[in-house]
Order: C-alpha cells, then structure tokens, then sequence
C-alpha cells in the first residue's frame, strides 16, 4: 500500500500548483493522509477523490475544523497509523505529541513546516512539511509512506 502524506497546504482554494502536486505524486497513491493546516473545504474535496484521511491543524478555520479531528488513528495494512496536527514551538514538538498517539507504528503530524522521517523508540516520526505553505528554507515537501512487511518512508522535495 502506498501512502501520500501531505501537511500545511495552508491554502484558500485549489490551485494550478497544487493541482499538479496530486497529479504528479498523490493521484496514483492508494491513500491519501494531510496532517492539518488544510485552510480549504476544496483542497479536502480534492483528497477525497482517493480513501482520504485527515486532521485540522491551528490555522484551519471552523468550517474545515467541523470536518476533520483534531487528531486520528487508522489501521491500514495491518499497522496503526496515528495523525495530528501540533501545536507550539517546533523544538520539542515530537515530545507534546507521542504521548497522545500512544500504541502507533506511524506517527504522521505537521506543524512544524520541517520534513522529518525518523525512528524514535520504536515508532516511526513522520512529517512531510510543506507542500506549498510557507518553508523558512523555501524548500517544499511531501512525503509517500510504503507499508508492505515493513513501513518504509520518503521525502520528496518538489
């Protein structure tokens, strides 16, 4: 099973741009995961095109928050999949969510705008940063997550 993970979209509408991300990277994918920050009630309607799982992040305004949890856990392919958003400052971050997501392989949450693909403790810390947000390093990310016996996890720089 393959996974798009995308996060802080922070976007009005759909636009040219983001239409061509899904196109090229999330289109093909089987599921497809956004860790909050979704801005648009569009962009979630353009997700929903594929099994489509999703969080509200701090900027996300009410009508997008009356859609999505605040934070999830899905069984996919026989592993537990744990989503959210964070809040706060980036340093520390991973520390405030692991213990509200207990019990998960994969922790996928946002935030932070930083991609991070990493092992702590047994439980892989995933975040794809930003697709199209704004990125302090000005680079743009996404992440595809494979789950077969093992989860395996990439960054992809757009």
């Amino acid at each position: 099973m393959k996974i798009g993970v995308i996060s802080d979209t922070h976007l009005g509408q759909v636009t040219k741009e983001f239409l061509e991300i899904y196109d090229q990277y999330l289109d093909d994918k089987d599921v497809v995961i956004h860790a909050g920050d979704v801005v648009s009630r569009d962009v979630i309607e353009l997700l929903e095109k594929k099994t489509f799982h999703g969080v509200h992040g701090n900027m996300d305004p009410p009508d997008v928050k009356g859609l999505l949890p605040n934070k999830k856990i899905v069984r996919l392919a026989g592993f537990t999949i744990g989503i959210i958003h964070g809040w706060g400052p980036a340093a520390g971050l991973e520390d405030r969510i692991l213990p509200l997501l207990e019990g998960v392989d994969v922790l996928i949450y946002g935030h932070s705008h930083r991609p991070l693909n990493q092992m702590v403790d047994g439980v892989r810390l995933f975040n794809p940063g930003t697709a199209t947000g704004y990125s302090a390093s000005g680079i743009h990310t996404l992440g595809i997550l494979e789950l077969d016996k093992t989860i395996n996890g990439e960054i992809i720089r757009l």
